[in-house]
């Protein structure tokens, strides 16, 4: 199998321009036995430059709903890895157009795979799609055969487990050459780094409160989080070994894990304070205060349209996810293929504040503080 593979495998990533399909493109294209890899993503602008290597990085734009288009970029692929999605908490896009996204075009990706004949897909789902429920049921270091039940709180991860399901059915799926379809899923928690959007919009509320960092979450509060680099290796190592060890890693869910601390005001903190050592940590907000301000928030909403269209703000089920507990512990991605994290939590805050420098600097320059859509 060794000899086939030197040198000789196509991957494709849906989603390669977006926050981690970028990193994994990156990784990717470093590695000996890929020959191109092909990004296709709806955000795709020509001009895309992914950093220089060995590999050849085809860069395809396209929208995963366009079942054609999608078979077009797949022709002659050895390995998916499905991370295209709409990421979406704060309910600013219409649950119809996320679940068409995140559903249906798994529902593309997998149906192309097997008229294609390409045996491997990875999919990038998300810890939102096991919980927390509605009930707002803890989580506490669990790990992937931890029994959780109940609805999903977010409209968001209601999409990532209707995905997660239909990549688990086509499991073992027949091809239309009498192969079969190997399939894992790769859950990664609450991710931050280079291009982190949220880390930037976050650094500058900071500033505008003489640089306090208030927090939502309960002190006793635990989520992981994870860097951005770490994630993308995870992918990149479940996708040689799905190749590689098929009967072990077919079907399987692995959570994604490193060294970072898992107290999430904590971790935002160090981030920013990294990034500009002004930034101190506030206090705890409330959950009733929060609760309050967000029905004032919608009350206002709704009597104010059409003449104010505000920012989107933090909704109910997002609240309730930020102060609920959930969190795990587990090795099985190290067991299964190897994976050990390729940054230390020092190495991914170092990078990170790096970025956040620039990014921020770049928006405190007045000509070029437009709109960013």
């Amino acid at each position: 199998m060794s000899s086939e593979m030197d040198r000789a495998q196509v991957y494709l990533v849906t989603g390669g321009c977006g926050f981690i399909g970028e990193k994994i493109v990156e990784l990717l294209s470093q590695q000996d036995y890929i020959k191109e890899v092909r990004v296709f993503d709806s955000g795709a602008r020509e001009e895309e430059k992914f950093i220089p290597a060995t590999t050849h990085v085809t860069v395809m734009k396209g929208d995963i709903r366009d079942y054609n288009l999608l078979l077009a970029a797949m022709r002659g692929v050895h390995v998916v890895i499905h991370t295209a999605a709409v990421v979406d908490c704060r309910n600013t896009v219409p649950s119809w157009e996320m679940k068409a996204v995140n559903v249906g075009g798994t529902e593309n990706v997998l149906r192309a795979c097997c008229v294609l004949n390409i045996p491997y897909v990875v999919y990038t789902s998300s810890i939102a799609a096991v919980g927390p429920n509605t009930l707002h049921e803890p989580m506490c270091r669990g790990n992937e055969d931890t029994k959780y039940s109940g609805e999903v709180e977010l409209p968001y991860g209601k999409t990532k487990a209707m995905a997660e399901k239909l990549v688990f059915e086509a499991n073992g799926k027949k091809l239309s050459n009498g192969g079969k379809l190997t399939t894992c899923i790769i859950r990664p928690n609450a991710v931050y780094g280079e291009k982190a959007t949220f880390l930037r919009d976050l650094y500058l509320l900071a500033k505008a409160r003489n640089g306090v960092l208030d927090y939502l979450e309960p002190e006793n509060t635990e989520r992981n989080s994870t860097y951005v680099g770490n994630v993308a290796w995870m992918h990149v190592l479940a996708a040689r070994h799905l190749q590689l060890k098929p009967d072990l890693l077919a079907g399987q869910v692995y959570y994604c894990y490193d060294d970072t601390p898992r107290k999430g005001f904590l971790v935002r903190h160090q981030l920013l304070s990294s990034t500009d050592p002004s930034i101190r940590l506030g206090s705890h907000i409330s959950y009733w205060k929060m609760w309050l301000i967000i029905h004032l928030h919608r009350i206002i909403k709704v009597l104010l349209y059409p003449f104010w269209k505000p920012q989107p703000f933090l909704n109910l089920p997002l609240l309730n996810t930020i102060v609920t507990t959930f969190s795990y512990e587990t090795d099985k991605a190290f067991r299964h293929f190897g994976y050990k994290p390729l940054f230390t939590w020092q190495e991914s805050k170092q990078r990170t504040a790096q970025w956040l420098k620039a990014a921020a600097g770049n928006l405190s320059c007045p000509h070029l503080h437009q709109k960013e859509n």
